[in-house]
């Protein structure tokens, strides 16, 4: 009686196995290997920044009250527009003093060249002494060099004088306006910031790399990109170039990449803003593929169910690149077999 208990729950427990089974294999389906085209892209995260010499600090070379400040945030300005003026009538008052010096040695230079030649025929004809003679020499030469420091120093406070008038060193868009009309500055070992100006139609991405993934990139790869403000829209991109030196964030290594920007951006990209960057490298043309639900593994090694005939039979096989969805098969299937996709489904 016992023995009979015993068959007939160990009937049962092999049924309820082989119904579980069932169960977590689930329904699959078959799909041929067929050839196509895997493209491999590397992902990363970057930021849109101006390219060096875009973005422009614009401050005066002299001390001074600000008069007038011609412009302000979001203004468009060409290249030598004048930004705003310094008070300048010391400037101008020394410019002024200069031009009477130089007016001085002028006449100075006019008096030592005459006095010259007058005492050169003397000296011919031997009224004075060679010690007259020299004198006189000795005094053009320094009435030509006075003349010569007075314009130098002329043209010394005319620089000076411009300096109180600031001009737009390149064309773009004012960003940041940091100095107000009356304030007074001090233009010591560096100039002061009134305005910043940036180009915007010369931005790019710094883009940063895995280590994992920089062996696979090379300068001239083409690139697309999207940021968060314009999520619908992708820009192309090129690498342009990659930094030697390593970036450590959160204990990951990564290498910043230059992309340089080959679609119209300008009214829709801004500095600073986040882009999600994909970076397109070769394409296997050709080759055998299958979905990757495809593929299993026993011990770390490949292997798909293959149909043949009405039998399903695990064949071990060699995968390469994965490429979306599919997944490259170097050895172990033709093209034409059919392999299972199983739907996994979890049990109740």
């Amino acid at each position: 009686m016992y023995r009979k208990i015993f068959v007939v729950l160990a009937i049962l427990i092999l049924l309820i196995s082989c119904s579980k089974r069932k169960q977590n294999q689930g329904s699959g389906t078959w799909v041929e290997v067929k050839q196509a085209d895997l493209p491999s892209e590397v992902s990363a995260t970057g930021t849109v920044v101006p390219r060096v010499g875009a973005q422009v600090k614009v401050g005066p070379r002299v001390s001074g009250k600000l008069e007038h400040l011609y412009v302000k945030v979001g203004d468009k300005v060409e290249k030598g527009q004048v930004l705003a003026v310094v008070e300048q009538k010391d400037l101008q008052a020394n410019v002024l003093r200069m031009e009477s010096q130089v007016k001085d040695a002028e006449a100075a230079l006019a008096y030592q060249r005459a006095n010259f030649q007058r005492l050169s025929k003397l000296y011919e004809e031997g009224v004075v002494s060679i010690d007259a003679f020299d004198a006189a020499k000795k005094s053009l030469d320094s009435a030509e060099a006075q003349l010569k420091s007075a314009k130098a120093q002329l043209d010394y406070s005319k620089i000076q004088l411009s300096y109180a008038t600031i001009t737009a060193p390149i064309s773009g868009t004012i960003g940041s306006v940091s100095t107000q009309e009356g304030e007074t500055v001090a233009a010591s070992l560096s100039a002061p910031t009134f305005v910043t100006i940036l180009d915007l139609s010369r931005l790019e991405v710094d883009a940063y790399v895995d280590e994992v993934d920089i062996g696979r990139i090379k300068v001239g790869d083409k690139a697309s990109f999207s940021v968060d403000a314009y999520p619908d829209k992708n820009w192309n991109a090129k690498v342009e170039a990659i930094y030697p030196d390593a970036t450590i964030k959160d204990n990951v290594v990564y290498y910043a990449t230059i992309l340089s920007i080959e679609d119209n951006y300008e009214g829709f990209l801004r500095p600073q803003m986040t882009a999600s960057v994909t970076i397109h490298l070769d394409t296997l043309s050709g080759v055998l593929a299958i979905p990757s639900k495809a593929v299993k593994r026993e011990n770390g090694v490949p292997y798909v169910l293959v149909k043949e005939g009405e039998k399903s039979v695990k064949r071990q096989i060699s995968i390469g690149r994965e490429s979306g969805d599919l997944i490259e098969v170097k050895g172990g299937l033709s093209l034409g077999d059919k392999v299972l996709v199983q739907q996994q489904r979890s049990e109740m």
